[in-house]
């Protein structure tokens, strides 16, 4: 079932941000939306880097090599959602439209279906999980 609802949450995401790019409404000239996508960029290139040579799956199925709590993971739980998610709240505010919300909205809630599986199968795979869930927040460091 957690596999199911996380692979659904990455079509929302992916089609979110493919109707965006569609709609040429990612780019934009406003410096305040640069900032936030090349922040959000840094922090994807960080997560991924952090996270090694572990491959990506559609499901959000756990890895082998144990649980990575440094680099990001060390202030959130999520930094390659995060980012995802910075990337598109800035696209729509660089291109504020009914359209650019709906598709912002979509590309969150399927990052928050994708979060919530992810974490019930790292409760299930790592007993250490638990405890860096309580010290860490999920999105948003220090906040949520």
């Amino acid at each position: 079932m957690q596999s199911a609802l996380s692979i659904v949450g990455l079509l929302m995401m992916a089609g979110g941000l493919a109707v965006l790019l569609l709609r040429r409404a990612v780019l934009s000239p406003s410096p305040f939306v640069i900032a936030c996508q090349l922040l959000a960029v840094a922090l994807m290139i960080w997560a991924r880097l952090t996270f090694g040579r572990r491959s990506f799956h559609a499901s959000a199925t756990p890895t082998e090599g144990g649980l990575v709590t440094y680099g990001p993971y060390r202030f959130i739980r999520h930094p390659i959602y995060a980012s995802v998610c910075l990337f598109t709240w800035a696209s729509c505010l660089g291109h504020l439209s009914v359209l650019s919300v709906a598709m912002a909205l979509i590309v969150s809630v399927g990052a928050g279906m994708r979060t919530a599986a992810e974490e019930k199968l790292l409760l299930d795979r790592y007993v250490e999980y638990y405890d860096y869930a309580r010290k860490t927040k999920r999105v948003v460091p220090f906040v949520f």
